[in-house]
């Protein structure tokens, strides 16, 4: 039934695309982005579980209204896999998809990427250049790790969805943004509006309709799925047959907790076509190990709890390592060493 939808809104996305409209010299190009672009996207985006189901539900209920999207889950559940689907599902289809990370870029570049800038704006200021937003013109703009966004930023983003217009960097003409908005975040933001972290207006303003993702740890029926789909693609892209599972790794990864997710999941397999050597992937071929049984969780064995303790901080702080380190007390490299003693994911 997922599948179908999925087959549904991408065929419908690619039917009535049209050719992608040249930009003005110098500002480069739009490209029209459909989830069919990027097998690695059509892979992660299948799945037959009630939980999968209801966030594609979600998605294609909203996808077409103009409403402000918030996609809460943690790292590599596949939220931009959903912005994907909502916007290959909604009147906007045509136009391009631009999505920008905002914890990718150091603060001083957030602003001028976000809102491009006019000559002169700074000293490396040669010549005007538009930002992400304008980029998104008629399309839709996806911010990923919202929550990491400078307050500076967020002061003007937030005339961004107020107003539907902004300046940029070093202007003093409005440009008016003809954008849907979609964000993304692994933190709670309610949190991190109490910690004075992120503005509450903005808070308001971006949380209109949320989704959540869930882990894949909470989707069991797709992990075989998403395996398999994986597979055929890596397979083919290495030029090899498909590869198979044995009974053993199809357990183990039915047993394990997938604190990466669909992310780590992709990961995974790929190191495992490229050591299994016959066209059977093993257990022995998979870099991790099954998660604590029951007997194990009760355990006061030093190396349990450890691991255990481990492995609960990873998931909370969505597999972010510096900052599992630090709320673990312990350094980077020695959080690196953990985990490879205790076979997690590195």
């Amino acid at each position: 039934m997922v599948t179908q939808v999925l087959n549904e809104v991408f065929d419908e996305s690619v039917t009535s695309r049209r050719p992608e409209r040249p930009m003005d010299e110098g500002r480069g190009r739009a490209h029209v982005n459909t989830p069919l672009e990027d097998p690695r996207l059509m892979g992660s985006a299948i799945g037959n579980s009630s939980g999968w189901g209801q966030v594609l539900k979600a998605a294609r209920r909203v996808a077409s209204t103009e409403t402000t999207v918030c996609l809460n889950g943690e790292s590599g559940t596949g939220k931009e896999i959903v912005a994907r689907f909502i916007h290959a599902a909604s009147p906007r289809r045509r136009g391009p998809f631009v999505a920008i990370n905002c914890a990718a870029l150091p603060e001083q570049l957030l602003e001028s990427e976000l809102f491009g800038f006019e000559r002169g704006a700074f000293t490396d200021a040669h010549h005007a250049k538009p930002g992400q937003i304008e980029l998104a013109t008629a399309g839709v703009l996806f911010l990923d790790e919202i929550s990491e966004m400078t307050t500076a930023a967020q002061a003007k983003f937030l005339r961004v969805l107020q107003e539907r217009e902004f300046l940029r960097l070093g202007g003093t003409r409005p440009v008016k943004a003809d954008i849907r908005v979609i964000v993304a975040t692994n933190r709670h933001l309610r949190d991190a509006v109490a910690q004075g972290q992120f503005r509450a207006d903005l808070y308001y303003r971006v949380n209109v309709f949320d989704i959540r993702i869930p882990p894949l740890r909470e989707r069991l029926d797709d992990i075989i799925v998403l395996a398999e789909s994986f597979l055929r693609e890596l397979s083919h892209a290495m030029g090899r047959p498909v590869m198979e599972l044995t009974t053993a790794a199809r357990d183990l990864l039915l047993a394990y907790d997938w604190p990466g997710n669909v992310r780590e999941l992709r990961n995974v397999l790929e190191r495992a076509t490229i050591v299994c050597e016959d066209g059977l992937i093993r257990a022995d071929d998979l870099p991790i190990a099954a998660a604590p049984d029951r007997a194990e969780e009760n355990s006061t064995d030093l190396a349990v709890v450890e691991r255990r303790t481990i492995q609960r901080v990873m998931r909370e702080t969505a597999g972010n390592k510096a900052r599992a380190a630090q709320q673990l007390g312990i350094s980077r490299t020695q959080l690196y060493v953990r985990l490879r003693k205790y076979g997690l994911a590195v």
